[in-house]
């Protein structure tokens, strides 16, 4: 880090602006006014969204970014060539209207001013997924331009706000969405930073005008010691990242540094790492055995909902029902419980909006009812979440109204990354026996070399070996043929992955929305 991130007005540049990280932060500030541009690849409903509010985007990442840039701090008109090269450089692609007459201007404006007036070059943001040899990157740093980790300008605005910082290796996106959607609810006006896309606040991203933030703090690529937030969450720790870490002692490390940073920890004692090793000023659990200040009795997981009373430090609030299915959710809706308390909401308003909460895109996320199949989008890609998931499948299907043996929960999994497949892979090949059958297809590998040490028949073959009916398909298309062969009447099709599994979805169910249709 150069310098300290500089809020006042100066001009930030993203590359690679569209991932789930960066556009939430990108949308915050250019929400707060300040001049934002930006570079990918393609187009997307995110890209467009932060068009839609003023984000500046470049549709390569090239050195060439940053020619508009250059030409107004030198002081000098650009010669047509620079122009032309600048302004197609920002405008190849879909792009808004802002996005246009800003180009427009810098190309018109030959002396500078209005960059200058911004405060010069600007500061660039990279996420760990851009390479040190990309061009962009290479240009930023010959120009001497601030150079920033997403998680420094994360870190830079939880400063600015009383922050909830929402970590764990399972369950940030809900539980800090969750905690978000509370407070909106309780008219807290927070302002809301996460790692996936609810519909409440159309996309990952909302700025309020109340003094809290709602984070989700990512411990993927060990940034998670930066961030220092007033209140901090860990819901559980496991490795999760072989990529990064080594070995659990890591991960452990780096929760113990972000659980220093807090003012005031919360976490769930049924994780034995958080509550031997992290120790919480605040702690929960679904176990009313185990002494925590919030605890659960009289559960009742249901195929629509979850019904249970909530009890604070052996004082019984009162009853709550969430719509997520399963107990992660419980635990999850745990929580936000004893993050509303500590803000000094009353039970009532807390359990109100947790009811109310339908979840984040890619959480159990019901896609469409075609023809009698329900399908259904996660993004569960470790052991212990594809456990919990398809364990919340499997609450789905025995409290169907249609007889539960007539129904299947058919498991579409795409591992993710060749190092966290190799490393779990006994655990992978365990966690699907709630799943009648699996189809399996080869490794996502998020940009990962391929070693040719495992690969998605093994997985497959091993998850067979448990006693699973297993259906390798390599390809994505191939996944779509076979189940558009062999989907029946009643299943639930559960698509589990962080990868590009989901984008078949919809042409699956475009194949049974069909056979819906009277002839």
């Amino acid at each position: 880090m150069r310098s300290s991130v500089d809020f006042s007005g100066r001009p930030f540049h993203f590359i690679g602006i569209g991932g789930i990280g960066m556009s939430a932060i990108a949308y915050i500030l250019a929400k707060r006014k300040l001049p934002v541009y930006g570079s990918d690849i393609k187009s997307s409903h995110i890209t467009e969204r932060l068009q839609k509010i003023g984000a500046h985007i470049f549709w390569r990442q090239d050195a060439s970014n940053f020619e508009v840039f250059q030409t107004a701090l030198n002081g000098s008109s650009p010669d047509r060539t620079q122009q032309e090269r600048a302004i197609s450089s920002a405008l190849a692609g879909t792009v808004s209207t802002a996005a246009v007459a800003t180009a427009e201007a810098l190309q018109s404006n030959g002396n500078g001013s209005s960059v200058q007036a911004m405060g010069g070059l600007p500061q660039v943001v990279c996420s760990t997924a851009i390479h040190p040899a990309n061009a962009e990157y290479r240009a930023a740093l010959d120009l001497g331009c601030p150079i920033f980790h997403r998680s420094d300008v994360l870190a830079a605005l939880i400063q600015d706000y009383q922050s909830i910082a929402v970590a764990g290796t399972h369950g940030k996106t809900t539980t800090s969405s969750l905690i978000g959607f509370m407070l909106m609810a309780a008219g807290l006006d927070p302002t809301i930073v996460v790692g996936g896309e609810v519909n409440a606040w159309e996309g990952n991203a909302r700025l309020g005008e109340g003094p809290y933030l709602v984070a989700e703090a990512d411990e993927s690529d060990g940034s998670l010691v930066k961030l220092v937030a007033k209140i901090g969450i860990v819901t559980n720790v496991e490795l999760d990242h072989p990529d990064h870490y080594d070995t659990l002692d890591q991960v452990i490390d780096t929760f113990k540094v972000f659980a220093q940073n807090c003012q005031t920890l919360i976490g769930c004692i049924d994780d034995e790492i958080v509550k031997d090793c992290i120790q919480p000023h605040i702690s929960y659990s679904l176990n009313p055995d185990k002494g925590a200040d919030y605890t659960a009795s009289d559960v009742e997981y249901g195929a629509e909902s979850t019904k249970a009373g909530i009890w604070e430090r052996g004082a019984f609030l009162g009853e709550m029902q969430l719509k997520l299915l399963g107990t992660h959710n419980l635990s999850n809706a745990l929580a936000a419980v004893a993050v509303g308390r500590l803000l000094g909401l009353e039970f009532s308003a807390i359990a109100k909006a947790i009811v109310g909460f339908e979840g984040a895109r890619r959480r159990f996320e019901v896609r469409g009812f075609h023809n009698d199949i329900l399908f259904v989008d996660d993004y569960a890609h470790h052991p212990s979440e594809i456990l919990v998931t398809l364990a919340a499948a499997r609450l789905r299907i025995e409290g169907s109204e249609k007889n539960p043996k007539s129904r299947r929960v058919v498991a579409i999994f795409q591992p993710h990354r060749y190092s966290r497949t190799l490393t779990f892979l006994p655990e992978f090949a365990q966690s699907f026996g709630d799943a009648d059958l699996v189809v399996a297809c080869d490794i996502y590998s998020a940009g990962e070399p391929n070693l040719g040490q495992i690969s998605g028949q093994q997985v497959a073959d091993l998850i067979a070996k448990e006693g699973v009916e297993v259906e390798f398909q390599p390809s994505l298309e191939s996944v779509s043929k076979f189940l558009t062969e062999n989907l029946q009447p009643g299943d639930l099709a559960l698509f589990l992955g962080a990868g590009n599994l989901n984008q078949i979805i919809p042409e699956v169910m475009a194949f049974y929305q069909e056979a819906d249709r009277p002839d």
